[in-house]
């Protein structure tokens, strides 16, 4: 190389040598083989870093974390179940034990302490103070009742109620009860042994029935008419003598008396219950009739109930002297009438004197049978008789 080639004229700086540079040719321009060498190269390269990141991989984890798989459940054997099953019922067992175990103890212990305590007290002792518990108890609760401020209301209501029904139907309790008690006061001597003796009694007019205790004194020749029927009945019972029904005892005919099986409590008069027992009679028992000094025995032939308009059941032909009891029914009610039918058998009823003639008989003031007076309450609202 010359030296005034490498050299500049102008700044005296000496040029580096020049290198010829071959120029590399392009890829595409590559043999067959060339190109072989450079893939097996990359892929040897790229086997190495996968065998790498594996190898790392299998020291830590060998799963995918992004894989999943689906295994069977594993199943519990039965076995394994009962054992379960006993284990708990063993725990609860023992556990309820000591709870009940320790309650029974401590009430048990309870007992005895009550029971020691009570050795000292008497049999009174302890009554006593049973009373007592019972009686402070029936006292706190009536406290309880009294201070609400419905228990005024509430009992003076039922107060109210309570009067306006007995004031009612106080014949229906009472006479109820009358029916089982003796409704006379019958005095033995008059109880007759022989019907057919012929005795001689006081002239009073009296009705005696032994079977049911009434011994009562008979009102004759009154008027039919209910205020007279009512007034008779406040002394006894009454003679009620209508056309065609209007003889006496001892005549032939029918002989009628009425009384009270049941009246208003407030009413006056000592018999409003004498005929409560009236339904006792049956055929075969025997009435007697004290009458003008003479006693007069029937027997009871026949027992029926009317309506209180059917007075026509008192009137029919006879060529016997007969005597009929009549009396309101059901007892403690004025819903129907009570007839007791009797025939005279002493003295002899073949001796007996004619039945009065229509003539003498008696207006009917009335077409029904007596019954009974009006109550306390229809009175003051005016709806009696």
């Amino acid at each position: 190389m010359k030296p005034d080639e490498n050299s500049s004229s102008q700044g005296g700086t000496p040029l580096l040598p020049q290198r010829s540079m071959a120029v590399a040719p392009k890829t595409g321009e590559l043999s067959h083989d060339a190109q072989s060498a450079a893939a097996k190269i990359i892929l040897s390269k790229i086997d190495n870093l996968f065998d790498q990141q594996s190898s790392t991989d299998t020291k830590t984890d060998d799963t995918n974390p992004y894989e999943r798989t689906h295994t069977d459940k594993e199943e519990i054997q039965t076995a394994d179940w009962k054992q379960y099953h006993t284990a708990w019922q063993d725990y609860y067992q023992k556990y309820y034990e000591g709870y009940y175990t320790h309650h029974v103890k401590a009430a048990k212990e309870k007992l005895l302490a009550d029971q020691s305590s009570n050795d000292n007290i008497t049999p009174d002792e302890a009554t006593f103070d049973l009373h007592q518990q019972l009686v402070g108890k029936v006292r706190d609760s009536a406290t309880k009742v009294r201070k609400s401020r419905h228990f005024i209301p509430i009992i003076s209501g039922l107060a109210v109620v309570l009067a306006f029904l007995f004031m009612q139907y106080n014949q229906l309790l009472i006479a109820n009860v009358m029916a089982y008690v003796s409704p006379g006061n019958i005095d033995p001597q008059n109880i007759v042994i022989d019907p057919t003796a012929n005795i001689t009694v006081s002239p009073e007019p009296r009705l005696i029935i032994p079977k049911i205790n009434v011994d009562v004194p008979v009102s004759y020749d009154i008027g039919n008419d209910n205020a007279s029927q009512m007034a008779a009945m406040k002394k006894g019972v009454a003679h009620f003598a209508i056309p065609g029904a209007s003889s006496h005892p001892g005549q032939v005919g029918n002989t009628v008396i009425a009384g009270h099986s049941s009246n208003d409590l407030f009413s006056a008069g000592d018999y409003k219950f004498i005929f409560a027992q009236l339904e006792k009679l049956s055929v075969g028992d025997t009435i007697y009739i004290n009458y003008n000094s003479k006693r007069y025995s029937y027997t009871v032939v026949r027992q029926e109930v009317v309506g209180p308009t059917d007075v026509s059941k008192l009137v029919y032909e006879t060529n016997k002297p007969m005597l009929t009891l009549l009396t309101c029914t059901p007892v403690g009610t004025a819903t129907n009438r009570l007839l007791v039918t009797a025939e005279q058998i002493s003295p002899d009823p073949t001796q007996s004197a004619a039945a009065p003639t229509k003539s003498s008989d008696s207006k009917l003031d009335q077409s029904s049978i007596p019954g009974n007076s009006p109550t306390l309450i229809e009175q003051l609202f005016g709806l009696g008789n």
